[in-house]
């Protein structure tokens, strides 16, 4: 499970503000039905087919998660956006600073979880981590199309 570098664009690169939508969050669990809420939300006024929509609202869940429960950030950022017609980036930044990245891990077959990941990788077209310009943190990231 490596993630993948490619040449796409970070969302603040994403000109129109109608084609992009961030939500800061407490990293608290609770933090994470609010990020799903939230994209799901935007997500319907744009031009997408559903199972897209579902699936970048199960990945911005997925990657929430991960950042509330595996670092130490107080905060997490988390922002979707059109780069392309159809093709959508989404990206959860923390305040992780100790460096570390993700961690890997390979859950047993009776572990309710640590799947996040896995699931990122089959659904998403690439996915990555870098140092977030926004927190200093990490900032993990999916690109989706149809």
């Amino acid at each position: 499970m490596t993630p993948t570098t490619t040449s796409s664009p970070d969302l603040l690169d994403v000109a129109d503000p109608d084609q992009t939508h961030w939500i800061t969050l407490r990293s608290h669990h609770s933090s994470v039905r609010i990020a799903r809420r939230s994209m799901r939300d935007r997500l319907t006024g744009w031009p997408l087919p559903g199972d897209l929509r579902a699936d970048a609202v199960l990945l911005v869940s997925e990657l929430a998660t991960n950042a509330v429960l595996h670092t130490s950030s107080v905060r997490i950022l988390c922002g979707i956006g059109l780069i392309a017609p159809g093709r959508l980036r989404i990206e959860v930044h923390d305040h992780d600073y100790s460096g570390q990245g993700l961690t890997r891990r390979e859950p047993g077959p009776d572990d309710e979880g640590g799947r996040g990941l896995v699931l990122v990788e089959q659904l998403a077209d690439s996915w990555g981590v870098d140092r977030s310009r926004l927190t200093s943190g990490n900032a993990v990231w999916a690109t989706l199309s149809p």
